[in-house]
């Protein structure tokens, strides 16, 4: 499943209100851990990225009442990928001199490195978004229907194999694998628009 899409603009005006906590959770779900797995792949340890996380989030949610979708501007998550590097860089330069990292030396090699943070956060963006929505539709199904779907789409086993191993049809593999998928699709269309 691929899908080259923007958050969508009523939950970052949900968000932007400032009083709708479930959309707070909701943009939280999404963008934690894309935060979190970025921060990692640029160094940082877990309990670190966590804490760069938690920071991004405090920063969007002070800041986001001023961002305007504009189509001649920055999409969102170009504005939010530039808030996270930021972040990043800052956690990585303030990094305690005794740090195993190395103080210039490690910003010498960060700087070094090649910056594909926008190819890297598009990946774990769609990563996550894929991740959300699988989580969001799992409890509609029943284990059978689940397991066909996961055991084929993910797993790769055969649809015959699948049908041996959940005690369903041929035919009723190839259904729950679609209906599963069509879930999935219609979260993730939920969660994001076309680009325009």
């Amino acid at each position: 499943m691929s899908f080259d899409a923007e958050t969508r603009p009523s939950l970052i005006r949900r968000v932007q209100s400032g009083d709708d906590a479930s959309a707070w959770d909701e943009f939280s779900s999404i963008y934690r851990p894309v935060i979190m797995r970025l921060a990692m792949a640029r160094g940082l340890q877990p309990a670190d990225a966590e804490d760069l996380a938690q920071q991004v989030l405090m920063s969007v949610s002070r800041n986001i009442r001023k961002w305007n979708q504009d189509p001649s501007r920055a999409r969102f998550r170009t504005w939010l990928q530039k808030v996270v590097r930021n972040a990043t860089v800052n956690a990585l330069s303030r990094s305690p001199k005794d740090a195993a990292t190395g103080g210039t030396d490690a910003l010498t090699r960060l700087g070094a490195v090649p910056d594909d943070s926008s190819g890297a956060f598009d990946r774990e963006w769609r990563r996550g978004a894929l991740q959300w929505a699988v989580q969001q539709v799992r409890g509609e199904f029943q284990k059978a229907t689940w397991d066909a779907f996961w055991l084929t789409a993910v797993d790769g086993l055969s649809p015959e194999d699948a049908a041996k191993q959940t005690g369903k049809s041929l035919g009723a593999v190839y259904i729950a694998r679609t209906r599963v998928m069509q879930q999935i699709r219609a979260r993730v269309t939920e969660l994001l628009e076309e680009e325009s």
